[in-house]
C-alpha cells in the first residue's frame, strides 16, 4: 500500500484531481505527538518499554474533500504513523451521494463501524484519554471495502443515526504478536445510535465470514501434522477458514459540560474455531474544570481459551502440549485502570498526561506505563 497506490485509492485521487478546477477541495487534518515510557525495565505496554519513545504513537494525517456537485462527494484520508516511520497510507477513500438531507450512501474504503469512537479512533482530540481503551478496541480490522446507508432522523426529542453496511477486509492482523493474513467477506452489520440532550447511546451489530492463515506456516504446519496423523477433528477446531464470525457492541455517555461519563461493552464470537469469545468493557468518568479534564477509567479484558480442545486428546497424546499451548495462547485477562488530564491549552491542541496500570493475570505481572502527548486538529 506504501510503494504503490491501490486501484481504489488512484481512483479517489483521480476524482479529486478532476474536480480541482470545478470546486473548491477542502483540506483538514490532525495530529498526535505522544512520548511515553514504562516505569520499570521489565514492564511493556502499549508497545513502550522503560526508553522513552516520542514515535510510537505518534501520527500525522490529512483529508481532502470535495464537492463534485449535485449530492455527490469524494472524501480520501492519508495518514502516517510513528510505528510504521511515518509511511503514508489510505485510511479512507470513498464517494458519498446524498439521496436526501437525511440519507447518505457512502462507497469506497470505509471505517469498520465496530465502536463508538470508529470514526475518531485516530483523532486524540476527540477525547480526553491519550488512546481509547485497549480492552475494547482491540480488533483488529478498522477499515473495508464496502458501501453503507446512513439515515439521520428524529425519534420525538430522540437524535436518531441508523447505519448499514455491506463489505468485505483483505489484509493483515497481528493475534498472539504474530502477523497473520486475514479475510472476512460478507461483512454485513447495522449500527444504531441515539442522542437526547447530554445523554448518548449507540448499539452495533456485525457479522462475516473470517479466515486467517499464519504467515510463518507454524500453526498450518500443526495442523497438517495432526490430519496426517488421524486428529482431523482436533484440527477443524482449530482453523479459521470461512468461519461465522458476529460483533455485538454497546455504548452509553452522558456529557453535561462538566461531567463526563462513558462506557462500552463488547463481545466478539468466532464460531467452531480455536478463538475464543472475546468479550471487554471499559468506564471512564471525568469532570471539566475550565480547561482542564481530569479523569479516571477502569478496562476489563476476558478472554477465556477454548480448554476443550485439547482436554479431548489423551494425557499421553504426542500432539496434546502444541495444541494446549496453542488453545491457551488465547486466554486473556487484564484489568486496567488508567488515571490522567487533559489541558486544552488552545482552540485546537490539548495537552494530555496519563498513567496506565494493566495487570495480566494470565502472566501473574503488572505493566505500568506513563504518557505525555499533545492531540491537534487543524
Amino acid at each position: 500500500m506504501v510503494s504503490k497506490i491501490k486501484p481504489l485509492s488512484l481512483g479517489m485521487l483521480l476524482a479529486l484531481s478532476a474536480t480541482a478546477a470545478q470546486a473548491e477541495i477542502r483540506f483538514n487534518g490532525f495530529a498526535s505527538i505522544q512520548a511515553g515510557t514504562t516505569l520499570s525495565s521489565s514492564d511493556n505496554l502499549y508497545g513502550y518499554d522503560n526508553e522513552v519513545d516520542f514515535k510510537n504513537e505518534s501520527l500525522f494525517a490529512l483529508q481532502a474533500q470535495a464537492d463534485l456537485g449535485e449530492r455527490l462527494s469524494v472524501t480520501a484520508q492519508l495518514m502516517g504513523r510513528g510505528a510504521n516511520d511515518f509511511k503514508a497510507e489510505f485510511e479512507w477513500a470513498y464517494l458519498t451521494y446524498e439521496l436526501n438531507p437525511q440519507t447518505r450512501i457512502n462507497a469506497g474504503r470505509l471505517r469498520t463501524p465496530f465502536y463508538r469512537y470508529s470514526d475518531f479512533m485516530d483523532v486524540g482530540y476527540a477525547y480526553d484519554w491519550a488512546r481509547v481503551p485497549s480492552s475494547v478496541y482491540n480488533l483488529d480490522f478498522n477499515n473495508l471495502e464496502g458501501v453503507s446507508l446512513v439515515r439521520f432522523g428524529q425519534l420525538g426529542e430522540v437524535d436518531s443515526t441508523l447505519q448499514l453496511i455491506l463489505g468485505s477486509y483483505s489484509g493483515t492482523t497481528d493475534i498472539n504478536m504474530a502477523t497473520t493474513d486475514a479475510d472476512i467477506k460478507r461483512v454485513a452489520g447495522a449500527t444504531w445510535e441515539l442522542v437526547q440532550g447530554d445523554f448518548t447511546a449507540r448499539l452495533a451489530y456485525l457479522t462475516g465470514k473470517l479466515t486467517m492463515v499464519d504467515q510463518d506456516g507454524g500453526l498450518s504446519g500443526l495442523l497438517n501434522l495432526l490430519e496426517q496423523s488421524g486428529f482431523a477433528d482436533t484440527a477443524s477446531q482449530i482453523r479459521i477458514d470461512d468461519a461465522n464470525s458476529a460483533f455485538m457492541g454497546l455504548a452509553l455517555g452522558y456529557d453535561n459540560g462538566s461531567v463526563v461519563l462513558s462506557g462500552e461493552v463488547v463481545r466478539a464470537r468466532v464460531k467452531d474455531t480455536v478463538i475464543p469469545t472475546q468479550n471487554g468493557y471499559y468506564l471512564s468518568a471525568g469532570y471539566r474544570i475550565n480547561s482542564y479534564t481530569p479523569f479516571v477509567s477502569f478496562e476489563r479484558r476476558d478472554n477465556d481459551g477454548k480448554a476443550a480442545i485439547y482436554q479431548a486428546l489423551a494425557a499421553e497424546n504426542p500432539f496434546r502440549p502444541a495444541v494446549t499451548g496453542v488453545v491457551e495462547s488465547f486466554t486473556i485477562k487484564q484489568d486496567t485502570w488508567n488515571i490522567g488530564s487533559r489541558f486544552d491549552f488552545h482552540p485546537s491542541a490539548a495537552l494530555k498526561v496519563q498513567f496506565s496500570s494493566q495487570k495480566d493475570k494470565v502472566a501473574d505481572r503488572r505493566d505500568q506505563l506513563l504518557s505525555v502527548g499533545i492531540d491537534l486538529v487543524f
